[in-house]
């Protein structure tokens, strides 16, 4: 993939709160960046198929885009919950969507192997976070989510 990772993520979340397409400027905001800086990656995201861009009204996910985007979505999620909880950073959800597309699904799958849970499946807390949740505040689930990950409640 072309262009910035944590754009295509920020997109993704951001699709979750508006009615796509998604202004740049939307997008922007999230990085204290310039709407220019954000169309550029529009492009190149366009020219990957994983958007479509419409200057002046913004871009929308593709069906790739929005594959690759929940991939980066479950490895934000795990890193913002390590940064959180292990390592105590003040800013961790930045850190988190910039690095996103730096790790590998499998580092994250072993990161969040390792990370502290109150009796939830550590897999299941990952899959039921939805991209409107703020890492910051309580989340709502998408499903119930098993104590027990040998299948038992």
């Amino acid at each position: 993939m072309s262009g910035s990772p944590q754009y295509l993520l920020a997109l993704y979340i951001t699709e979750h709160r508006e009615s796509p397409p998604v202004p740049p400027g939307a997008v922007a905001e999230r990085f204290g960046r310039t709407p220019a800086t954000v169309i550029e990656a529009f492009h190149r995201f366009d020219d990957d198929g994983l958007v479509t861009y419409e200057p002046y009204e913004g871009a929308a996910l593709t069906e790739r885009g929005r594959d690759v985007a929940e991939d980066l979505h479950e490895t934000y999620v795990t890193l913002s919950w390590f940064f959180r909880s292990v390592l105590e950073l003040d800013d961790y959800e930045r850190e988190a969507m910039e690095m996103a597309g730096v790790v590998s699904a499998e580092t994250a799958d072993r990161l969040a192997a390792t990370l502290p849970f109150d009796g939830e499946s550590v897999a299941g807390v990952r899959e039921s976070v939805t991209p409107s949740d703020d890492a910051t505040g309580p989340r709502e689930r998408r499903e119930s989510v098993s104590t027990d990950q040998n299948g038992g409640e």
